[in-house]
């Protein structure tokens, strides 16, 4: 039997739920989920420039996972972009480094970063939704 997967740490939340296709309408069924860890690799490895092996440190996995996690990312993104498929960033065997919540009334994305929190600092609306969460859950 397999042991289970370690979780992988992730530092920013995404800022969108995923892509959508211009130009096709209707076709919700068609989406492709991309993992929050997923989404981590390509951020780190393509958006910030980072070596696997930096990479690898801050997400707190071995090298060869990291690589194999960037390899279904980029599976998946060619996927949707070949197919014209919708990109939904859910799900996947993950924990923010802080606790991440998302306020319903502004939809400002903040971070506790070690202290309590009572209300959204943008808006004063109490937080409503946990994010970690919020991409575990859907």
């Amino acid at each position: 039997m397999p042991r289970k997967k370690r979780n992988r740490r992730i530092q920013v939340p995404p800022v969108i739920k995923g892509l959508s296709v211009y130009g096709i309408r209707g076709r919700k069924t068609n989406e492709v989920i991309l993992h929050i860890e997923e989404y981590e690799t390509i951020r780190l490895l393509d958006y910030q420039n980072m070596t696997q092996e930096e990479a690898a440190v801050l997400m707190d996995v071995s090298r060869p996972t990291l690589t194999r996690i960037y390899e279904e990312a980029r599976n998946k993104v060619a996927t949707a972009f070949v197919e014209g498929r919708d990109i939904i960033f859910r799900g996947g065997d993950f924990y923010f480094d802080t606790n991440w919540y998302k306020c319903g009334s502004c939809q400002a994305s903040f971070s506790d970063y070690g202290e309590t929190v009572t209300n959204c600092p943008v808006c004063q609306a109490e937080p409503v939704v946990s994010l970690n969460e919020f991409y575990k859950s859907k």
